[in-house]
Formats: structure tokens, sequence, C-alpha cells
């Protein structure tokens, strides 16, 4: 997409889910004017991100696009928080862990599968992310099975203990994988960097990352509005808005920056952002929130239903069979998108 008509895009949208939110009653209207706004700053965190990424190396930029392409769905997660909203915000991790493994992955896989017969990233990182979201599994499976063994105060302290373990966890990972053993885990598969794409400067790039940042923080707020009037009156549950709805606008900087890169050769670059993502969703962005409801005195337990748990393990256990080997296809692609669908059904119909 040109450039021009691109920003054009982003404060035209931007500008018409404020117009709607302040000035109209029709929660329909906020709510696809806010999303498609979001949907567009996220594209644009995406972009910055991936220009960062070019002065900051592939693993770094892909940490970076990961992190970025989250702050949607952590803002937009710490405002249904404040709203009580504790259902929703489950679903929604929930919906980024399966989304970034299934969804963006899958898409991923099958536009670079395309275009090149198979692609290769290196196989140790693909081993250390499954044994890392076998980690996830077990912590947020735990709550689930002893709550009925303890009592609302203690499942709120074994929370706030796992929590902080996988806060932990997850630092020590980084300074792992980027300092201590940061040359076995480089993309050894990495293609000749291109300089197409990269229209940005360094500060421009930082700059224009820090301000969509902002933007969807408020956008954020007013979808947050909207949304559970938009969800009763069609029907939808609590758990397929989260797990779906709001996974789906919040992941759409991963999305488009981890087919790109792809279709690039650079597959190795996506892994990093779709596994990266979901590793920093259950490693870091869950446990914070956790400790963040305790801010408006609403605090947040670790404790995901049977159906969540059995989504997460699904999304866990299939994109580590495909990933570990450390190559990929358009096949198997097909196949990460084909659970993914599956998984939509089962939580519409829930």
């Amino acid at each position: 997409m040109n450039q021009k008509l691109f920003f054009t895009l982003v404060i035209v949208l931007t500008a018409l889910s404020g117009w709607a939110h302040y000035f109209t009653h029709s929660a329909g209207l906020q709510f696809v004017t806010t999303s498609a706004a979001i949907i567009m700053l996220a594209g644009l965190l995406g972009k910055a991100t991936e220009n960062v990424a070019h002065y900051a190396g592939e693993r770094v930029g892909g940490f970076l696009n990961a992190t970025f392409g989250n702050a949607a769905e952590l803002i937009i997660a710490i405002f249904l928080i404040k709203e009580g909203l504790f259902d929703m915000v489950k679903a929604s991790i929930t919906g980024s862990i399966i989304g970034n493994l299934l969804l963006v992955l899958g898409l991923s896989v099958i536009a670079g599968g395309l275009k090149f017969k198979e692609q290769r990233f290196n196989p140790l990182l693909a081993g250390h992310n499954a044994s890392l979201m076998l980690l996830a599994v077990i912590a947020l499976f735990i709550p689930a099975v002893f709550l009925k063994q303890l009592h609302a105060e203690r499942t709120e302290t074994l929370s706030l203990i796992i929590s902080g373990l996988l806060i932990v966890a997850y630092i020590l990972w980084l300074f792992f994988s980027m300092v201590t053993h940061k040359e076995e885990l480089a993309d050894q598969a990495r293609a000749e960097e291109e300089a197409e794409g990269h229209m940005w400067g360094k500060g421009t790039s930082i700059l224009i990352l820090i301000v969509a940042t902002v933007f969807v923080a408020i956008t954020s707020e007013w979808l947050v509005h909207s949304i559970k009037e938009v969800a009763d009156s069609l029907g939808w549950s609590e758990i397929f808005v989260g797990a779906f709805v709001i996974a789906i606008v919040g992941n759409a900087a991963e999305h488009s920056a981890a087919v790109f890169l792809a279709m690039k050769n650079k597959i190795g670059a996506s892994v990093e952002i779709a596994v990266g993502s979901s590793l920093q969703i259950a490693l870091f962005v869950a446990p914070t929130l956790v400790f963040v409801s305790l801010l408006f005195g609403k605090p947040m337990d670790l404790v995901f239903t049977s159906y969540e748990l059995a989504a997460i393990g699904v999304g866990a256990f299939i994109a580590s069979s495909i990933s570990r080997d450390g190559s990929t296809n358009w096949y198997e692609g097909v196949l990460l998108i084909i659970v993914y669908i599956i998984l939509g059904a089962a939580f519409y119909f829930l």
C-alpha cells in the first residue's frame, strides 16, 4: 500500500472512531470504527517495528514486534480489568496464545510455503520455544486443578506466586536467548537483508512506535466501552468475544509483519514473532495483568476454564509438533489454520 494512502487511512479511521465514540450512541458503529482504527494503528506499529528491526537485528526485531504487537492487547485487557470483565480478559489471553500459534504462524507458513518449497530456521530455538510453551501450559493448568481444594484467598495467593515465577522465567529466557546463547539461537537460515521496506530512519521509527502506542491506548478504551453491548446484541458469549474478536483485532500487527517476512524467506523472523508473541502473552502479559488487577482493588486469578486450557494445550501441541524440526511447508500452515477454525467454531457454539 502507498505510504501516503496508508497514513491517510490511519488518520481518517482514528478520527472516525473518535467521532463515533463521542458523538453517536450506536455501539455497533463505535465497535466497527474503533476496531478498524486499532487494526490500522497495529499495522503502523508493525511497520515501524520492522524498520527498527532493520537497525537492531532480526531476533531483537522479532522481540520488539511481538512486544509492540501485544501492546494493543495488553492495553485493552487493562481497561477490561478496570471494568471487572475478568472472563473476557482470560478469554483474550487464550485467544492471543492460540491466535499467534495457529492463525499468525499458519498464515505465515502458507504465505512463505507457496513461494518457497521449504523454509528452514534454527531447530534449537524451536525446541526451546516448545519447552517454554509447555511451562506456560503447566502454569495455567495448576490453579484450575487445585481450585476445588483452595479458598478464594489462597487461589489469589497461588496465582500471584505463579505469576511472579512466570515473569522471572521470561526475563531469564530473554537473557539466555539474547545474551549468553545469542549465537547458538541465531537464525542460521537468515536470508540477505533487503533494503526495500525500510523507509524510515531509526529516530522516526521509534517516534512512530510511541505515537501509535498512545493512540492504540486511547482507541482501546473506546473499544471496551462498546464491546459488551455489541456482544449482548449479537448473542456472543464473553469467552468467544475475548478469545477471537479481541484477539484478532489486537494481533493485527503480528499478522501483517509475520506474513510479509515469511514471503521474503525470513521464516525464522516469522516464527520469532508468532511463537515469541504467544510466549510473551503466557509468561509475561498474563502474569502482569494479575498484578495490575491489584491496583484496581479487583484481584484477578489465573484460573482458566477447562475449554480455555484445552484450546491452549491443543495449540501448543500442534505448533510445537510442526515447528520442532526447524522446517516448514505450506501444508503444515493449512493444518494450523484448520485447528484454529475448529476451535473458533467450538467457542462460538459454547
